[in-house]
């Protein structure tokens, strides 16, 4: 007999707080997992002083969409050239050679990063660039060319472009 009982307030219970679901449009609006560029990259810490080659680049961690994970890709570099006192054609960017991206989340590998140190020194001195100076940098696809123009690199960017200001302290000055 108390089985029968619960058994019925249990089959009440349900009849009466699971009405027909289907009919009823959700409230609550359904967000996408991922949203944004397929990876998202942000520094690590603001570096405290440069290293030899003359500036120092704080270390980049990433986060990828797990849907959109790309095994390697390139980092993009691009300089304020304002305060340039060379006269001639310039050039405000920077394409580093391609890079492993393991997993979903991590940090470029710190040689590839003192890499980029030295490669941005030496493109910032044959500028005669001295202080500060704001870069803004970005993941692109393995697969950009390293004199790739504004249209390939908007096609071929995996992440939005993150700026900080450096200080670049010339090691060899000759300006």
């Amino acid at each position: 007999m108390r089985k029968g009982i619960i058994l019925a307030i249990g089959g009440l219970a349900l009849l009466t707080g699971c009405g027909n679901q289907g009919d009823k449009a959700s409230n609550v609006p359904v967000m996408p997992k991922w949203q944004g560029a397929p990876y998202h990259i942000a520094f690590d810490t603001q570096a405290a002083k440069p290293n030899p080659a003359g500036v120092t680049i704080p270390a980049i961690k990433y986060t990828a969409n797990p849907d959109a994970l790309e095994k390697r890709a390139s980092l993009v570099l691009r300089f304020d050239a304002s305060g340039v006192t060379k006269n001639g054609p310039l050039m405000n960017q920077m394409i580093m050679a391609p890079v492993d991206v393991p997993g979903t989340e991590g940090t470029l590998p710190a040689d590839y990063m003192d890499l980029a140190d030295r490669d941005l020194s030496r493109f910032l001195g044959s500028y005669c660039i001295k202080g500060k100076v704001k870069i803004s940098v970005a993941l692109a696809r393995s697969s950009l060319t390293s004199h790739a123009g504004d249209a390939e690199l908007d096609q071929k960017r995996l992440s939005d472009w993150v700026p900080i200001e450096v200080v670049f302290k010339n090691p060899h000055p000759n300006c």
